[in-house]
């Protein structure tokens, strides 16, 4: 079966350039039109998208646009599209080539700018950044409604007091502008908070931008961040918008600011102070509208007692700090969190698995997780493509976290060998509710070690209340055992 070939239509009020681009692009493989108005071209988008039922997304998924036309201009073309047909792509192509045209093209709405006469090679490159745009923009329509799900506070995982404290804080500091500063070790869930803080803010709507700092080099960090203009450097081919103009009206989430260097620490003070910055190679400065949250995996305190981070941007900064814990300090989280990743991961492998054995999630809690939330969502996801059960048992897990583990939960067949002589004691049946008192003081035991003695997180883990307890250590005499421990 042949598989379509993404749509292009080119807008161009000089039929020749029309013509002659949507041959060049017909020749690599894409299906294209060329029409000479901006009206045309809403037009037959809009025939395209009845032809499909209105509902799907439109067939076109990218408009090469002149932004010099009569009647209709290409700045107004981009904003109808994100109107009406916000899953096409639009790409600008002018002759009058200039910094500001281009800021203007891009904050409308353009992924890209080309001046005339458009070179092949720079021309099919800006294409194909387009369609995985445009592949993009689709996949997030569909998912929309669950990343809303997954990013709305109601439905991050957790219930240990200091994530309901960082939830509030969400809550408070979301609607605002302020600057939002998160601290934790890597996996505890810093993009995630961020997300939640744009998804429940007035820019919701708009782009929201991560950006993570240690994984980019130093010397392509400022370009990544602000920009170039062509020939600005070696292999500035063409301008370039940075993330700081792509999350204009937006949120610009910039992770690990620990690994900037000084000399873009001062460069992030000026943007973060006066919210404009000049492109690498260019004097124009350019103003954005952006909400900035930022995010360290190390205690940007001793950097800079140590001298390794800016005093003054780390004030500036510094106005309303999230603190992230580490997994291995929210032990009444981990059974929570395992239990959503089973019912994602299950889901995408097309299993019915229904849950962990005792034994499992007792060997889960009892990990200490130095890759944290991101670690056992990968050890779930391990273990549900590895079972061949309907549950995951402990052998499902992998060698290292069972090594590793602290939990001190009976094995399987102890408990079942307890519970069997627990009911024919004397030699005879005894009543179910009587023989099963054995096995519970064993797993209320077992789960009063691995917690440490720590009442509260024994009754989250085994799904009691504090009080019943209470009254159960107290009927099986299990405070002998604390003590002697």
């Amino acid at each position: 079966m042949s598989v379509a070939q993404p749509r292009v239509m080119i807008v161009d009020d000089d039929s020749i350039v029309a013509e002659s681009i949507a041959e060049l692009l017909s020749d690599v493989g894409y299906d294209t039109s060329a029409v000479n108005s901006g009206e045309e071209a809403l037009a037959a988008i809009d025939d395209a998208q009845r032809a499909v039922g209105g509902m799907a997304p439109n067939p076109f998924a990218v408009l090469i646009l002149d932004m010099s036309m009569p009647a209709m201009s290409g700045l107004e073309l981009i904003k109808t599209l994100r109107k009406r047909h916000p899953s096409i792509v639009p790409l600008a192509i002018t002759g009058y080539g200039t910094i500001e045209a281009a800021v203007q093209a891009i904050r409308t709405g353009a992924i890209d700018y080309l001046t005339k006469p458009v070179v092949d090679d720079e021309l099919r490159i800006a294409v194909e950044k387009a369609i995985r745009q445009q592949v993009l923009l689709a996949e997030n329509a569909n998912l929309r409604r669950q990343l809303e799900q997954r990013y709305g506070l109601d439905n991050i995982i957790g219930s240990d007091p200091r994530m309901r404290r960082i939830y509030d804080v969400v809550e408070a500091v979301a609607p605002s502008k302020t600057t939002v500063l998160m601290l934790g070790e890597s996996g505890t869930g810093k993009s995630l908070i961020a997300r939640a803080i744009h998804r429940n803010s007035s820019c919701a709507d708009n782009t929201f931008v991560e950006v993570s700092c240690g994984s980019i080099p130093e010397t392509l960090l400022e370009s990544e961040l602000f920009g170039h203009v062509k020939g600005a450097f070696t292999g500035a081919y063409a301008d370039k918008a940075g993330r700081f103009l792509a999350a204009d009206t937006g949120t610009l989430f910039l992770d690990e600011i620990n690994a900037a260097s000084p000399g873009m620490q001062l460069k992030l003070l000026r943007v973060l102070q006066e919210r404009r910055f000049e492109p690498v190679g260019s004097n124009d400065t350019i103003e954005v509208d952006v909400r900035v949250i930022l995010a360290s995996n190390e205690p940007l305190e001793e950097l800079v007692a140590a001298g390794k981070f800016r005093q003054d941007l780390y004030y500036r900064i510094n106005v309303v700090m999230i603190q992230l814990p580490p997994l291995r300090d929210r032990i009444s989280d981990i059974a929570l969190l395992a239990e959503h990743f089973l019912a994602e991961k299950s889901k995408e492998a097309s299993k019915q698995i229904a849950g962990f054995t005792l034994e499992a999630m007792q060997a889960l809690r009892g990990y200490a997780y130095p890759g944290n939330v991101r670690e056992l969502e990968n050890i779930v996801e391990r273990a549900v493509v590895l079972t061949r059960s309907t549950r995951i048992d402990v052998d499902d897990l992998p060698p290292h976290v069972i090594d590793n583990s602290t939990g001190k939960l009976l094995p399987r067949h102890v408990q079942l060998h307890l519970a069997g002589d627990a009911m024919w004691s004397a030699g005879k049946p005894m009543p179910l509710r009587e023989a099963l008192q054995e096995p519970e003081k064993q797993i209320i035991l077992a789960a009063l070690e691995a917690n440490n003695w720590n009442r509260q997180q024994t009754a989250e883990q085994l799904d009691i209340n504090r009080t019943t307890l209470y009254k159960k250590i107290k009927q099986y005499d299990l405070e002998a055992y604390g003590q002697a421990g």
